[in-house]
């Protein structure tokens, strides 16, 4: 048994090849738009219960690349205050109501919008700031966030890249940050009863199309402006993110 509305493949293939192209090459927090597209189908839970899994997958063979490169200090700082966020967010997911958990991920969306407008507005450096209180809050709610729509990557970007780590450290260090994380958020979503045989075989179903997106980032890296695609997804993202306050509040 799979999810049978046509609709939601037309959301969820986009969604899973988006997310590949960020592993791609384009950028982890590419993949920010795929559960709210597709919450505007089905509920945003068993959206992400849906993607975990293939994020597991990506993530393996992500790590199995670059651990070696990984600043694993600094992981030891970030992770446990990212776990506590995984456990605030699965309190809420089995607490609230869908209504309201659609307007949670609907300003999720809109805050990470806001976000990336300030990016592309601001001229300025930002000033690194590698204390623990620091760590611990922006790496909470990269954990919550990561929990709640698998876009845990802007909170922690915004702790880490004033830091000017090398390249290969970061990516490296990111990848198996968000491995931990999303294998630590399989237990959440197990209590809440979402790998069903129904999500479950409809995430090995869309799991070709992880590939496929992971192959077009690579060749989209040499030939199209990571910027505009950039901007176009966010555009996306604020669309369905009023879409699902819209839908969440009943206006």
């Amino acid at each position: 048994m799979i999810v049978s509305d046509p609709w939601f493949y037309v959301a969820a293939i986009p969604a899973v090849i988006i997310f590949g192209i960020g592993k791609g090459g384009l950028g982890g927090a590419l993949g920010i738009i795929s559960v709210p597209l597709m919450a505007l189908v089905i509920s945003p839970i068993q959206a992400a219960a849906i993607l975990l899994p293939i994020l597991c997958i990506m993530d393996i063979l992500a790590i199995k690349q670059h651990y070696k490169n990984a600043d694993y200090v600094l992981l030891k700082r970030l992770l446990p205050s990212a776990v506590v966020g995984v456990a605030i967010a699965g309190c809420m997911m089995q607490s609230l109501p869908e209504s309201e958990f659609k307007v949670l991920i609907g300003g999720l969306s809109l805050i990470f919008y806001i976000q990336h407008m300030l990016e592309k507005l601001s001229k300025n450096q930002r000033s690194g700031k590698s204390g623990k209180c620091s760590a611990f809050f922006w790496s909470c709610l990269s954990g919550f966030s990561s929990t709640a729509i698998h876009a845990g990557g802007g909170p922690l970007s915004i702790y880490l890249l004033p830091l000017k780590l090398e390249k290969v450290t970061l990516i490296a260090s990111m990848a198996v940050f968000f491995g931990v994380v999303n294998f630590f958020k399989l237990i959440p979503y197990f209590l809440a009863g979402e790998f069903d045989s129904t999500n479950l075989t409809t995430a090995l179903v869309l799991m070709p199309f992880a590939p496929v997106g992971v192959k077009l980032g690579v060749w989209l890296l040499y030939r199209v402006s990571q910027d505009k695609i950039y901007s176009l997804c966010y555009f996306f993202l604020l669309l369905s993110g009023l879409k699902l306050i819209y839908d969440g509040t009943g206006f």
